[in-house]
């Protein structure tokens, strides 16, 4: 998949974010990068294809008034890993919305428990029939 097209997946992901979330993003760079750099896959100790996401930065709910003038916070999406793991446009096309969801998930505090917990509970009701899988932020 050609990057504009995978960029529009990641505008789709984030726009399909409910409003009272999305509308709290700030200070935030969402960067579609096509693999995770040495830095970053050292840094979590973690083989470059098996990171399909990362978030950078000082989660919303930790911000206090001593939180300014600081460089955004990132959100990184690594194209060839999710297109490695989801081959078919409809796969690649729900994995980034689940990795955006994902990360945006970290932007707001919560920990990979409780990330999957909510992802867990949004795949059931997806599952459920209750049509579009919610956003389980």
């Amino acid at each position: 998949m050609d990057l504009e097209r995978f960029s529009e997946l990641v505008d789709e992901a984030i726009a399909s974010i409910p409003e009272d979330f999305r509308s709290r993003l700030e200070n935030i760079a969402v960067q579609i990068q096509p693999i995770a750099s040495l830095d970053v896959y050292r840094g979590l100790s973690r083989n470059p294809w098996g990171l399909l996401g990362v978030y950078q930065g000082v989660p919303y709910k930790q911000r206090g008034p001593w939180y300014g003038n600081v460089l955004p916070d990132r959100i990184l999406i690594f194209q060839k890993p999710i297109e490695r793991e989801a081959r078919t446009a409809a796969e690649i096309r729900k994995l980034v919305r689940e990795v955006v969801i994902h990360e945006v998930g970290h932007y707001f505090g919560l920990s990979d428990e409780e990330l999957r917990r909510l992802e867990a509970e949004a795949d059931k009701a997806e599952a459920a029939g209750s049509g579009d899988s919610p956003s389980p932020l």
